[in-house]
């Protein structure tokens, strides 16, 4: 039908060209982000083009999402301005027969975005954490670049070391300066390398010196050593630590029901859910005045669909905490705006009329008094 591939052709067409746009500016903001993370330490600078990977594939389905609500508002919204829209009407299209090939033209992009909510943004943020975690959980000498002095990540110790061209783990010519109250300590050391014992790491030092004075009572203590052995992490291996809910698979939240996981479910669910209530909304709110032709509609659209997105990360948080369960926060939010949405598409169809009805009973009513006074 020549309605129907019209305005797939459009949308899809739109819907490309806003998807390439946002995408742009996400991953712009998003480099910045991963270079400064990069730039702090908290994130191996080889590693940046990676975490710039899985933070975008972590938006990607927010981002869809307000693809197809920016694409469909835009289109239909240019259709008015054009009188395309006043043309449709008066061959007997109501507004509610666009719902079909909305949905016709973005059901593979829904789909995509319920994937991407139940597989892959686990799946990213399990991924990030550990890398961060990795990286973060290093030794302070793993940390030291060659031949150049450098802080811990406490600031409490400067280490300087050299590389040994004859051995890939060990160093030479090795510098610490460390602080533990008013005690200040400097060893250094022809050679050393790590160990690990256990939980616990391990530097071992040979050949070398070590010097301790007391800031307070100027007392100085100096030994030389032929091998010297030092605790510098207790965190060699990882913590195991409760992950958090939004590393956690969609099966593993519906197996363990705690508050936490719920919440974290309702935000999956929601976002899905808000994906086809938005696209509903926008069909309505894509009105606009033909006589005054400007965009204010797609503004208003957007200020829409972010009070949406914020009401869905507060109903994560009420449910979280024990304020409300699951069924009610979904009916509520979800249900609510989808019969929201129903109901804006009977009024751009029926409003014509109603207005027409209540001027004619309006007109009789006030025919009806002139002819009695």
């Amino acid at each position: 039908m020549l309605f129907d591939s019209t305005l797939r052709r459009d949308l899809a067409r739109t819907f490309g060209a806003t998807l390439v746009v946002l995408l742009t500016i996400v991953i712009t903001m998003l480099l910045v982000r991963t270079l400064s993370l990069a730039a702090s330490d908290l994130v191996e600078p080889k590693d940046v083009v990676l975490v710039l990977g899985y933070t975008t594939l972590a938006q990607l389905a927010t981002i869809l999402s307000l693809s197809l609500f920016v694409a469909i508002v835009a289109t239909l919204g240019r259709m008015y301005r054009d009188s395309e829209m006043a043309i449709w009407f008066a061959s007997g299209i109501e507004l509610a027969r666009f719902v079909r090939p909305v949905l016709r033209t973005f059901w593979p992009v829904l789909v995509v975005i319920v994937l991407l909510l139940a597989f892959a943004w686990p799946w990213v943020n399990r991924n990030s954490a550990e890398l961060r975690d990795r990286y973060a959980q290093r030794s302070d000498l793993a940390r030291v670049a060659p031949g150049v002095f450098q802080s811990s990540s406490d600031g409490r110790r400067v280490f300087f070391v050299e590389r040994d061209p004859n051995d890939e783990v060990g160093v030479r010519n090795v510098f610490a300066l460390s602080t533990q109250g008013d005690v200040e300590s400097v060893v250094s050391a022809r050679a050393g390398r790590i160990e690990v014992d256990g939980d616990d790491r391990y530097v071992v030092l040979e050949a070398g010196q070590r010097s301790d004075v007391n800031a307070t009572t100027g007392e100085t203590t100096l030994a030389g050593f032929d091998s010297y052995r030092a605790l510098v992490d207790i965190r060699a291996l990882r913590r195991v630590q409760e992950a958090p809910a939004k590393t956690l698979s969609t099966a593993e939240l519906v197996r363990n029901a705690t508050p936490r996981n719920q919440g974290e479910l309702v935000w999956r669910v929601g976002m899905m859910l808000a994906a086809v209530n938005l696209s509903l909304l926008a069909i309505g709110l894509a009105h606009a005045d033909t006589r005054r032709p400007s965009n204010l509609n797609l503004i208003v659209a957007l200020v829409g669909s972010l009070a949406y997105y914020n009401s869905i990360n507060l109903t994560q948080s009420w449910v979280a905490n024990g304020r409300f369960g699951i069924a009610p926060a979904l009916l509520v939010l979800h249900g609510g705006v989808f019969l929201a949405a129903l109901g804006l598409l009977w009024w751009r169809d029926h409003a014509t009329v109603l207005r027409q009805r209540l001027h004619a009973r309006a007109t009789a009513r006030n025919a009806t008094h002139e002819a009695a006074a």
